[in-house]
């Protein structure tokens, strides 16, 4: 199976990486949008919810994007040249009802389209137009049974049973939309491990993407969290990957966080290749910085999101955030920042001898 989670894919993209050298704002080549705050979970551990992350400091459930700014904001993306745009949260994407409108103007323009999801509302048209035009759609789930599944997350009733007949039958529309899972790997639920990716198998994904779940801003508070599990999780990883086959993989990122939370590099690279639009309609650098002020480069309320993106504004922003100030929390693209870094300061003489 080919590498769906590469963190070299920036490579592709040579504008960007010259824009970069010469400290020039080009459309990004992804967008996340955060179409509504609201969500129809409250997991415990939801950067978002939750007083001791740092995301999400200054979110308002309340916020959604309206229908016609959000209609706008397509029309900018696929005028922009922008590749892909994936829907997240914030609160649950799938939630927002005029997604499949939204989603099939994107494919129409030659936009990629993706969702993270909890996957309870993965049905009816919402399921068919991410099968029809969706690339990949990626399920979070924390559970391998109904009572767990429902402690994690606050709710009541047969959840995880339906989430997981939402996955069988999104399976069965044969889509060549990857249906994906990503399984937060904590202290409760680690011992489940086999048992859970056995049930996501069977129902028809394609892959099972194991992380470790995040409790602080603190990095060595993490690595104590997981470090009083992280030997018998990392046997029972290879142990579940046995059920590995052409149809299903288990993608393993389950690994020691603090060295995403230190940074030494002054600029952040990789926010031209990809962005957050919030349900609040302000842009923010990263999904690691959405609804925080050290985060916010704007706003796309009172003007185009094509506006503000070109705007003076916004490449002053982009070149002033500092993560060795401003980003001292979990970074899922810190690896990324290394590599194009790394790329960017080779001598141009040198880089010849490969």
């Amino acid at each position: 199976m080919s590498n769906l989670y590469s963190s070299l894919k920036f490579l592709r993209f040579h504008e960007h990486l010259e824009a970069l050298k010469n400290r020039k704002v080009i459309a990004p080549v992804h967008i996340r949008i955060k179409p509504t705050n609201h969500c129809n979970h409250d997991c415990w551990y939801c950067a978002y919810k939750v007083d001791h992350l740092q995301l999400g400091e200054d979110i308002v459930e309340a916020d959604v994007i309206p229908e016609k700014k959000m209609a706008e904001i397509v029309e900018d993306i696929i005028d922009m040249g922008v590749k892909a745009v994936t829907f997240s949260g914030g609160g649950e994407p799938l939630l927002y009802k005029t997604l499949p409108d939204t989603v099939e103007r994107l494919a129409q323009g030659g936009v990629r389209v993706a969702t993270l999801t909890n996957g309870s509302n993965l049905k009816g048209r919402m399921a068919d137009s991410l099968a029809k035009y969706g690339t990949w759609v990626r399920i979070s789930i924390d559970a391998w049974d109904d009572l767990s599944y429902n402690k994690a997350r606050g709710i009541k009733g047969d959840n995880f049973s339906q989430i997981v007949r939402n996955m069988r039958n999104f399976a069965d529309k044969k889509s060549p939309c990857v249906l994906g899972v990503s399984f937060v790997v904590t202290q409760d639920n680690y011992k489940h491990l086999i048992e859970a990716c056995s049930i996501f198998k069977n129902a028809g994904v394609n892959h099972v993407k194991l992380s470790a779940v995040v409790i602080s801003n603190d990095g060595r508070k993490n690595n104590q969290y997981h470090g009083e599990i992280m030997e018998e999780v990392s046997g029972l990883i290879a142990q579940a990957q046995k059920l590995n086959d052409e149809n299903f993989t288990i993608i393993n990122h389950y690994h020691e966080l603090d060295e995403r939370f230190d940074k030494t590099y002054k600029t952040c690279s990789f926010l031209q290749f990809l962005t957050v639009i919030g349900a609040d309609c302000q842009v923010y650098s990263c999904q690691d910085k959405a609804y925080n002020e050290k985060g916010l480069l704007g706003s796309c309320k009172e003007q185009s999101f094509k506006d503000f993106w070109f705007s003076q504004e916004n490449y002053k922003r982009i070149f002033s955030l500092d993560p060795t100030t401003d980003c001292k929390h979990h970074c899922v693209s810190h690896g990324k920042n290394l590599a194009i870094n790394e790329f960017i300061d080779t001598d141009p003489d040198h880089g010849l001898f490969v």
